[in-house]
């Protein structure tokens, strides 16, 4: 029998999964090395796939040079430089008197422990695991390149080597112009000098990353020491994460102390409404124009001010939105849990109406006592939106009196950012299911938010099941082409949707112990066209261009949570 030729799109999905279930055996091993076999399976289907987000990964001489500033935003500062990188779980590092190291575009905490080791905390479960590891193979194979790159036809330092070295050591650092210094990162990059120039600038603006030219002499200089030396690098797990992966050690300290803060100020049994979003969008929808009216005279409705907050020039009023909210029934609860996610717990009772957004048409609950609760909670990250859902879904069992609390939730609200398959950043994706990808699992549910919703306000809007993938650093144009233009017809793809709908339709239907009924709204924004090439995360943020679908959509969840 004659098999049949496979298309670029089955040999990614195969590709996918075969690096899922690599990571997988990885973690439960407890180490590898990235240069050895385990190493070189995650590095050949890496390649296989060739991810829209690296770029130029399977050139052999071009090093990606977007793929590395979306990386090193997304790791820590000085990752290049060591041999040993450790993935642990909250082990107590946060009371000892090692500095930690916060990537500027992930909430998780690093410790340097010696010029040769980082610690990394893994709070955020699987999801978290994979995007890390990842990442730290496409670093090793741009190293790779870089060390080839150093080398002559006879396997000797090239001159542009020893130079940048001493550069970078400050050996004789004063005597360098920029201009040569530029023109040794192009033949070590394997760029243009243009090429490098932008990539230069761009890793100079983020404080939280080192420079172009430190990280691209450390990575050489990794990759030469395991070559040359054999001084292998490894990737290893401590027992305490591999014991507590999976388990929801953390969703469930989460989700209790919000819980205690509900039952301690009585709003344990008043209609809830959660929210997942950022933490700053329903504050400033709901209070930000009363807030800043005497400040920004100018400004008119709603979104005008939510468009003063996102600009640089305004960041020194956003405390006083916060103030005002805090006046008007808002508190707080710091994650202290290991989760960093953030919540606010926002008592519509104590809201006064003159300082409530007109646009959102508030009026007062008769009954005080069944007035709503807003519960809004970050973003969560991949496989924790199912974790922190599911135990925040959970009756409540209060240990002093013994009493069960069922969670008296009217609405769930999931605003999400996602990455488009048609259509552009900005644009706003409303769906009516979602399919998690590489599984036979497909969420249908009936989503309260239509289309129309957003339509006339000056985003394009798209309707359609979202895919929901195992990371973003892990599609190519091939999967999420299928996704399109196959029967599927997706709009986009996001990494949590799959799993709040599982912890919800577990709570609503099988565990019963949240009402059936509630209320379902799903929106999301477009942060990324992973189809168009310069339109990935890796080229850039959404900038100014997300304020408008980010405030659409909150508003519109306002706008039903408020008006019943």
């Amino acid at each position: 029998m004659i098999m049949p030729n496979r298309t670029r799109a089955q040999e990614s999905r195969t590709a996918v999964q075969r690096l899922y279930i690599a990571m997988r055996h990885l973690l439960i091993r407890g180490s590898y090395k990235p240069g050895g076999m385990s190493g070189k399976t995650l590095m050949d289907n890496l390649m296989i796939l060739r991810p829209e987000i690296y770029g130029s990964i399977a050139d052999e001489e071009k090093v990606e040079l977007n793929g590395l500033h979306y990386v090193f935003n997304r790791l820590p500062q000085g990752i290049e430089e060591c041999r040993f990188v450790k993935l642990i779980s909250r082990e107590g590092y946060e009371n000892s008197h090692f500095e930690p190291i916060i990537a500027p575009a992930r909430r998780r905490s690093a410790y340097r422990i010696d010029e040769d080791e980082m610690y990394i905390e893994m709070t955020r479960g699987r999801s978290d695991i994979y995007d890390i590891l990842t990442h730290l193979t496409f670093l090793y194979a741009e190293a790779s390149k870089i060390y080839q790159n150093s080398l002559d036809n006879k396997g000797r330092p090239k001159r542009e080597w020893g130079l940048l070295e001493a550069m970078v050591t400050e050996e004789q650092g004063a005597d360098f112009k920029i201009e040569t210094a530029y023109t040794y990162l192009s033949t070590l990059l394997g760029r243009t000098y243009d090429e490098v120039v932008a990539a230069c600038k761009r890793f100079a603006a983020g404080k939280q990353t080192n420079s172009l030219f430190h990280i691209t002499y450390w990575l050489g200089r990794k990759a030469k020491e395991e070559a040359e030396q054999e001084m292998d690098r490894e990737i290893s797990f401590s027992s305490s994460l591999r014991e507590t992966t999976g388990h929801h050690y953390y969703g469930e300290q989460w989700a209790v102390n919000i819980k205690e803060v509900l039952l301690d100020r009585k709003l344990i049994e008043r209609p809830i409404h959660i929210i997942s979003a950022n933490l700053h969008s329903v504050v400033n929808s709901l209070f930000g124009a009363a807030a800043l009216a005497p400040k920004l005279k100018k400004h008119r409705g709603l979104f005008e001010f939510a468009r003063a907050m996102s600009q640089a020039e305004y960041k020194h009023l956003r405390p006083e939105v916060f103030k005002a909210a805090r006046k008007n029934g808002m508190m707080e609860i710091a994650d202290t849990s290991g989760t960093n996610l953030g919540v606010q717990i926002l008592d519509t009772a104590q809201f006064d109406p003159k300082m409530i957004a007109p646009e959102l048409n508030f009026q007062p609950a008769k009954n005080p006592d069944q007035a709503p609760v807003i519960l809004v909670m970050d973003y969560a990250f991949g496989e924790q939106a199912y974790e922190s859902m599911d135990e925040l879904l959970r009756p409540y069992h209060d240990p002093v009196t013994g009493r069960v609390y069922d969670m008296p939730v009217e609405s769930i609200n999931i605003m999400g950012k996602a990455g488009i398959l048609e259509g552009q950043k900005g644009d706003i994706m409303v769906p009516d299911a979602h399919i998690f990808e590489g599984t036979a699992d497909n969420y249908p549910f009936r989503n309260t938010f239509v289309k129309e919703d957003f339509e006339g306000e000056g985003v394009n809007v798209f309707a359609g099941p979202m895919v929901t993938v195992l990371g973003t650093s892990l599609q190519n144009i091939p999967i999420l082409d299928y996704f399109l233009t196959s029967s599927w017809r997706a709009a986009g793809l996001e990494m949590e949707g799959a799993h709040y709908q599982k912890a919800i339709q577990a709570a609503t239907h099988i565990r019963k112990s949240v009402n059936p009924d509630l209320k379902l709204r799903y929106a999301y924004y477009a942060s990324d066209n992973p189809l168009v090439t310069g339109h990935t995360l890796a080229s850039g943020s959404l900038g100014v261009d997300g304020v408008k679908p980010t405030y659409l959509i909150t508003v519109r969840m306002l706008e039903g949570i408020l008006g019943g």
